[in-house]
């Protein structure tokens, strides 16, 4: 049985204020990367909304890949390890890459990310961007090169955001006491 109720969810940030700040971020990445090739590389499931709606936005010659990984288990608690469900990619060696997160939080998945990314190709670019920065929760040096919003200590779910699989349909982005 489902413990929260959609209207346990308190909004954090409307549809309206998701959108604004994701236009923003793309003219950040559009004045970035200009007309240069970049491969969006979509963190499923919880990145979804954000990538499909922050790539909308950007000019330029664009290949999206997506990529399953799991670091929660149950409920709110994240299990401390990062899974690597699919992570099947092309040959990005000399390609701009953008990695596309729902929410930085311990870092753990942002940082294994990169580094296998580091192992793995000779990027000319690798670029990380996340549409929440959890700074309280960091346990790594990892910080997102793009960012959406800074968020407290707040269990959230909403625009991709999950609970055991629930509300990431939600068009706002909400908090649980």
């Amino acid at each position: 049985m489902l413990d929260i109720k959609l209207e346990d969810i308190k909004p954090l940030f409307t549809e309206d204020e998701l959108q604004n700040r994701i236009k923003e971020i793309a003219a950040e990445l559009n004045s970035f990367y200009k007309v240069e090739e970049v491969y969006a590389i979509c963190v499923l499931k919880g990145a979804v909304m954000f990538a499909t709606d922050l790539v909308k936005y950007l000019d330029m010659p664009l290949k999206m890949e997506f990529i399953r990984l799991s670091s929660y288990g149950t409920g709110r608690n994240t299990t401390g390890k990062v899974n690597a469900v699919d992570i099947s990619l092309p040959d990005l060696n000399g390609k701009n890459v953008l990695i596309i997160e729902d929410i930085i939080d311990t870092g753990l998945t942002a940082k294994f990310l990169m580094d296998f990314m580091a192992c793995n190709f000779k990027t000319k670019s690798t670029k990380f961007c996340s549409l929440l920065d959890k700074k309280i929760s960091r346990k790594t040096d990892i910080e997102p090169d793009y960012y959406g919003f800074h968020i407290d200590d707040k269990f959230i779910v909403g625009y991709g955001l999950d609970y055991e699989g629930y509300f990431r349909n939600l068009k706002f982005i909400g908090y649980v006491e």
